[in-house]
């Protein structure tokens, strides 16, 4: 998959829609149903699946479409794939009818309509701008891919929606250059700092950027998903990277230091520094109740 469509409808549902596979429609034979049917309303469904088709998702508690699906009066999900279009509904998570084929398409990929329930929420009019801000950074955490963000409230006096296309071929690295420019900073260096890497089977990208001011920024994101608490981590960042700056500032400038008379801290290094951390974990534990806190010990040492 490498092109994600959103759509705001006019009547304020929602449509996704991807170019991938499309999610399997064959029988279940242990949940003896169609896999879609699974996929849309059992909990925990990406379990029951091959482990091995993907290493990570960027899931929260493991509910997902499911959960979406539970908390729309009304979902339709069409598959494309196997040169057929297979279409099944829903009315708060129960399926109205068994999966069925509708019709033929070359095309290959999934799109999901969903209308939020008004008795669980108690706002069901999406803003465009948070929409469009987890768009963008998706296409930055994501390099490569391509997502599309349609308003259909929003024309102009052509008719034309309001459109909007996020694509980032260097990710986290132009991500930290957005986020320095979004807050004025005049760059220390002009060059991005980046490592991508992976230890103990985890995979990590980290942009870095210095800038004249002198606060830290720091967005950390596990699976996607940003985890505004920080977590291990972040730690395991702040630890390494105050660990290798004072050996080095120990080693170049010791006389300095000494004549000064001055303890180095780890705040020191972290003055108008910009960072963008994205870790990729098989079995993230998140926690607190808003689940935005990285939990796994063995993450700081990788």
């Amino acid at each position: 998959c490498d092109h994600i469509e959103v759509f705001i409808n006019e009547d304020n549902s929602i449509t996704v829609q991807d170019n991938g596979r499309g999610i399997p429609v064959d029988f279940h034979e242990k949940e003896q149903k169609s896999a879609l049917e699974v996929v849309m309303t059992v909990l925990h469904a990406g379990g029951k699946f091959d482990k091995g088709s993907y290493k990570v998702s960027g899931g929260l508690h493991g509910v997902g479409v499911s959960c979406v699906n539970a908390l729309s009066t009304h979902m339709k999900t069409n598959v494309f794939r196997n040169g057929k279009i297979y279409q099944q509904e829903y009315s708060c998570g129960k399926p109205l009818y068994s999966v069925k084929e509708v019709g033929e398409s070359d095309r290959t990929g999934t799109r999901q309509t969903f209308w939020p329930d008004g008795s669980i929420f108690t706002v069901t009019t999406y803003k465009y701008e948070t929409l469009q801000n987890r768009l963008r950074e998706l296409a930055y955490l994501n390099k490569g891919i391509t997502i599309t963000l349609t308003d259909l409230r929003d024309k102009d006096e052509e008719g034309n929606p309001r459109t909007e296309t996020f694509h980032s071929e260097e990710g986290v690295k132009e991500f930290v250059r957005f986020l320095n420019n979004q807050n004025n900073n005049t760059p220390l260096i002009d060059d991005v700092i980046y490592l991508n890497t992976e230890k103990q089977g985890v995979p990590i990208e980290i942009a870095i950027m210095y800038n004249t001011g002198y606060r830290e920024n720091l967005y950390s994101y596990v699976n996607n998903i940003n985890t505004i608490e920080g977590g291990t981590h972040v730690v395991g960042f702040r630890t390494a990277l105050t660990r290798v700056l004072k050996k080095y500032a120990e080693e170049n400038n010791a006389k300095a230091i000494e004549k000064a008379k001055i303890e180095i801290q780890g705040e020191d290094f972290r003055e108008g520094l910009v960072t963008v951390i994205s870790v990729k974990v098989a079995e993230p534990q998140f926690e607190g109740q808003t689940k935005t806190k990285l939990g796994n010990s063995e993450i700081s040492g990788a």
